[in-house]
C-alpha cells in the first residue's frame, strides 16, 4: 500500500528503536540495525573516496587533452554534453542534476517504486559514472550532491537487502547515507551531521538519533583515516579586525546572497520551463540544448584560460593562499560556467563549485577594505555565496570552517551566512533543493492559497 505523506506528517513519530534505554541497548534487534547503518557508512566512504579519486583523474585527462591546444574544449565538451543528455532521457532522468533533490523527495515519498527509481544501485553506479564523465568533459560540477545521492542509494540498498523496507526505517537509512556522504566527500564530519540535520532531516519528521549521529560520523572518520586527517585548502591563518572587518562581512553577505538567490531562482526558472521559448528548446531538443551549453562553456574557458573548468578548487586555493590566484572576472565567470552546466541537465552538483564562485566574488571585495586580510574576505565570499545558494547557513558555515581549518573566524562566518541566507530568500523565496525536490515529486507541492468566495 502507499505511504501516505500527508498522514505521516501529522502522525506522531514513532519510537526510537536504537533510544539509549536498557532494552533498546541490549536489543538483538537494535544492534542489527547498528550495525548495518555503521557498515553502510563505511561502504558509503569508500565510495566516496572512489569517487572522488576517479572523478579527479579524469578532469585531469581534460586538463592533459586541452593543455596541448585549448581548442580541443571546442569538440571535448559540447560532445560530451551531448552525450550526457541523450544517455540521461527517460528511465535515467533520475541520474540528472546534483541528487540531493531526490534524496529529499524519496525521504518524503514513501512509494517503494518512486524511491527504487530515484536510489536503486543502478541509478547511484551510474550517477557516479556519469558525473566523472561530465568532470572528463571539464564540465563546472561538483561531486559532493552526486556523492550525497551515491550514499543514499548505497544504504537504500542494504536496508532493503536486510529487511527495513517499511517507510520509516527505510528512511533513516536513507538519511543516513546521505550525511555520510557529505561528510566523506568533504572529509568533514560535522558538516555531515550538520547537513543531515538542516538540509535533509527538514524533509524527514523524527528524532535525529545517536545510532544516525554516529552513523554520519563513522563516515567521516573512514574518509579521514584513508585520506589522512587535513583541511582540503590547508590551514587559513586568517582573522577579522573590527571597523572594516564586520563591513565586510555585511558586503559578502548582501552581495554572495543575492548572487546565491539569483542563481537558484533561473535554476528553478528552467526547471519550471521559464521563460517559455527556454522552456520550449529544453523541451523538444535537449540533446542539441546541452550542446549548446557545452559550447558556451567552452568558449567561456577559453577565453579565460581554462580556470571556471571543473570544479574550481584549485582556483578557490589559490585566492585562499594568494598565489597565483585567477583574474578578477573569475567569479562572475565561474558562476556564468556553473549556470550553463546545470542548465545543460547533466549530472554534476553544486557545492564545490559555489565555493569557487564565492571565493572569486570575496576576492572582488578586497580592494573596498585594505585594511582587512583578503584571505578573510575571500573565505567569507565562500560561506556566504554557498549559503546563498543552498539557504543552508549552518551547513555552510561549518563546511567553511573544516575546509580551511579556521575557527577565529566563527563568529564572522555565522553573521555571513545569515545575511547572506536573508538575502537569498528575497530573490528565491524557496531553497533550491527543496525546490528541485518538490518538481521531483509534485504532491511536495504546497496547496494553492484560494480566495474565500464572497457572499
Amino acid at each position: 500500500m502507499a505511504y501516505n505523506v500527508a498522514m505521516a506528517s501529522s502522525a506522531p513519530t514513532p519510537p526510537d528503536p536504537d533510544g539509549d534505554g536498557p532494552a533498546q541497548l541490549w536489543s538483538r534487534e537494535a544492534w542489527k540495525r547498528r550495525l548495518a547503518l555503521w557498515g553502510g557508512a563505511i561502504a558509503v566512504a569508500l565510495a566516496a573516496i572512489v569517487f572522488a579519486k576517479i572523478g579527479d583523474a579524469a578532469f585531469e585527462v581534460f586538463l592533459k587533452v586541452t593543455g596541448h591546444s585549448p581548442w580541443w574544449a571546442l569538440l571535448l565538451t559540447p560532445a560530451t554534453f551531448a552525450a550526457l543528455a541523450w544517455t540521461t532521457r527517460g528511465g535515467l532522468a533520475a541520474t540528472r542534476g546534483s541528487g540531493i533533490p531526490q534524496v529529499i523527495a524519496s525521504l518524503r515519498i514513501g512509494r517503494d517504486e518512486f524511491r527504487a527509481a530515484q536510489l536503486s544501485l543502478k541509478v547511484s553506479a551510474l550517477k557516479l559514472l556519469l558525473t566523472v564523465v561530465s568532470l572528463l568533459g571539464g564540465a563546472s560540477v561538483g561531486r559532493e550532491g552526486p556523492t550525497v545521492h551515491v550514499g543514499a542509494g548505497i544504504m537504500h540498498a542494504i536496508g532493503r537487502r536486510l529487511g527495513y523496507s517499511d517507510p520509516y526505517q527505510a528512511s533513516r537509512f536513507l538519511l543516513a547515507g546521505g550525511a555520510a556522504g557529505i561528510a566523506a566527500a568533504f572529509n568533514t564530519p560535522l558538516a555531515g551531521v550538520v547537513f543531515a540535520i538542516e538540509e535533509l532531516s527538514g524533509a524527514f519528521e523524527q528524532r535525529f538519533s545517536g545510532t544516525l549521529l554516529t552513523a554520519v560520523i563513522v563516515g567521516g572518520v573512514v574518509s579521514m583515516g584513508l585520506l589522512g586527517d587535513y583541511a582540503y585548502f590547508g590551514h587559513i591563518a586568517a582573522r577579522l579586525p573590527l571597523g572594516q572587518g564586520w563591513l565586510a562581512i555585511l558586503a559578502c553577505g548582501v552581495l554572495c546572497g543575492v548572487l546565491g538567490g539569483l542563481f537558484s531562482r533561473i535554476v528553478i526558472a528552467a526547471a519550471d520551463g521559464r521563460p517559455r521559448w527556454l522552456g520550449r528548446l529544453r523541451g523538444r531538443h535537449p540533446v542539441w540544448f546541452s550542446t549548446a551549453c557545452g559550447l558556451a562553456l567552452a568558449l567561456l574557458g577559453i577565453a579565460l584560460g581554462g580556470s571556471v573548468f571543473g570544479t574550481g578548487y584549485e582556483q578557490a586555493q589559490a585566492l585562499l593562499v594568494r598565489h597565483d590566484a585567477p583574474g578578477a572576472e573569475f567569479g562572475i565567470a565561474k558562476f556564468a560556467a556553473n549556470l550553463v552546466s546545470y542548465l545543460a541537465g547533466i549530472p554534476g552538483g553544486l557545492f564545490s563549485p559555489a565555493l569557487a564562485v564565492g571565493a572569486g566574488l570575496g576576492d572582488n571585495l578586497t580592494g573596498l577594505f585594505p585594511g582587512v586580510d583578503p584571505s578573510a574576505i575571500v573565505l567569507l565570499g565562500m560561506c556566504a555565496y554557498l549559503a546563498g545558494v543552498t539557504q543552508a547557513p549552518l551547513t555552510s558555515a561549518v563546511i567553511s570552517m573544516e575546509l580551511t581549518d579556521n575557527h577565529e573566524l566563527l563568529l564572522p562566518i555565522l553573521a555571513t551566512v545569515l545575511i547572506a541566507r536573508a538575502c537569498s530568500s528575497l530573490c528565491c523565496p524557496t531553497p533550491i533543493y527543496k525546490a528541485l525536490a518538490q518538481r521531483l515529486a509534485p504532491r511536495l507541492q504546497p496547496p494553492p492559497t484560494t480566495k474565500p468566495a464572497d457572499d
